[in-house]
């Protein structure tokens, strides 16, 4: 392997074949992510039973925050780390940290314990989540970056989807007392259990993934002064020390890093601050509140994977056609009037199949827009030099605002109820629709070295 070739000429030695192999073992992490992120969404009903604590919405937020607060510290250390250690290590590392929260949650009788293992997940996804679509972009040609970075959303909705039909797999008749005790004693377990299988595969295939070629190349050079003195920011003594607030600073007091950080920061924590997350994580107040019983409630989630899934696939599609940014704006326009008219039909109290179709219309929108787009955009607009920190920067402040979207949607329901909280996401979403309006920048068919000429001038 040359050393001298650029970092999206060296990937040309791989065939097709490979290429989509290491792309789909590494997307696997995105699956992990999906599954170990919702799969607590169905368990909800019964381990707040089993713990005693479905009358406090304080320990219900911790019950479902914990792993968030995982992800921040997964988020956090999983650039310096990619940067030191290199990409597939890491990735490594959260298969393992998947598997160890997959056996704990479901094993543990102690709260407290059963958050501990929780936290372990979730430092799992944090890893996987700032990685998984940064090692893709890095190995995949220009040309096709796009829909590749985008495979690990789709793996991410197969993730939900798989941990959706599983709850409802697993949840037996709640209607029958001697099966509702079951769930509440282990059937909640097992949905945690089930993530173990996926979890071991992943850690087996990550052993014959290569190395990123950027990553390679990043440890090869050695620093040359830039005009100001200051390193290339490619050496291993940068690679060290370069941490959130030196990138913030410029990596060498240059603006236009700034720029293009705070354009980061803002996509990360809009995609969380939709709302659109709280319909995975808190299923089952929304379609209760809609007029569903528990069996229905079930129901209507898997309807809401499968619209995921689909409208994935769409984005497949669109997103090298249609481009980064108008599939954004589509996103933050679309949902800020789904949300408009579902706050306003639960004011209204109209409950059935037209608030099912809203929700699905809103996972949808979602799915084909904010939620793949979001990550493609991260991993192209970062220069090579510290993409990794600046990776890990901005997938930790996505959890920063899921972890605080997740947290407080109990209170905020029980304060405003649903209408309320839900034109409160309307208004965040029109906001954003201006921001990008003049400030999100299309990246389709270009190369990561003419995005970083033109967004760091």
């Amino acid at each position: 392997m040359n050393n001298n070739q650029k970092p999206d000429t060296l990937i040309q030695g791989y065939s097709n074949g490979f290429l989509y192999f290491i792309c789909a073992v590494s997307a696997m992490g995105g699956l992990l992510f999906g599954y170990d992120w919702v799969v607590i969404g169905g368990a909800k009903p019964f381990y707040e039973f089993y713990f005693g604590i479905g009358n406090s919405p304080i320990m219900q937020g911790i019950a479902m925050t914990t792993a968030l607060v995982g992800c921040l510290v997964g988020a956090m250390v999983a650039g310096g780390a990619a940067d030191k250690y290199g990409r597939k290590p890491l990735l490594m590392l959260s298969a393992v940290l998947f598997t160890i929260s997959a056996i704990g949650t479901g094993l543990f009788n102690s709260f407290t314990l059963f958050n501990i293992a929780r936290f372990v997940g979730g430092v799992g996804i944090g890893v996987a989540s700032a990685l998984a679509p940064m090692y893709i972009a890095e190995v995949s040609p220009t040309q096709i970056r796009g829909r590749m970075v985008s495979l690990n959303q789709m793996t991410i909705v197969l993730g939900i989807l798989a941990a959706q039909i599983v709850n409802m797999l697993l949840a037996r008749n709640t209607s029958v007392a001697t099966e509702q005790a079951w769930n509440i004693e282990c059937g909640w377990r097992w949905m945690f259990w089930a993530e173990t299988f996926p979890a071991a595969l992943f850690l087996a295939m990550s052993f014959f993934i290569p190395e990123s070629p950027v990553y390679l190349k990043m440890r090869s050079l050695t620093p040359t002064p830039s005009p100001k003195g200051e390193g290339t920011g490619y050496s291993q003594d940068n690679i060290k020390v370069m941490t959130p607030l030196v990138l913030w600073k410029g990596v060498g007091g240059e603006a236009p890093y700034r720029r293009v950080l705070l354009l980061g920061l803002v996509i990360a924590v809009f995609q969380q601050w939709c709302g659109t997350n709280v319909i995975f994580n808190y299923a089952q107040e929304i379609f209760v509140g809609a007029g569903f019983d528990v069996d229905g409630m079930f129901i209507n989630i898997v309807i809401t994977g499968i619209a995921n899934v689909i409208f994935t696939f769409a984005a497949l599609y669109t997103i090298e056609k249609w481009g980064r940014r108008t599939l954004m704006l589509i996103g933050a326009g679309g949902l800020g009037m789904i949300y408009l008219i579902l706050g306003t039909c639960y004011f209204f109290e109209v409950k059935g199949v037209l608030m099912v179709a809203l929700v699905v219309a809103a996972i949808s929108v979602y799915a084909m827009t904010l939620a793949p787009v979001t990550w493609t955009l991260l991993a192209e607009i970062f220069p090579n030099r510290v993409r990794g920190i600046a990776m890990a920067t901005c997938t930790f402040a996505l959890w920063v605002g899921c972890c605080t979207l997740t947290f407080s949607f109990p209170s905020m329901n029980a304060a405003l109820g649903s209408s309320g909280t839900f034109w409160i996401y309307s208004v965040i979403c029109i906001a954003a629709f201006t921001f990008l309006w003049y400030h999100c920048p299309e990246t389709k068919g270009k190369s990561l070295e003419e995005l970083e000429r033109e967004l760091t001038k």
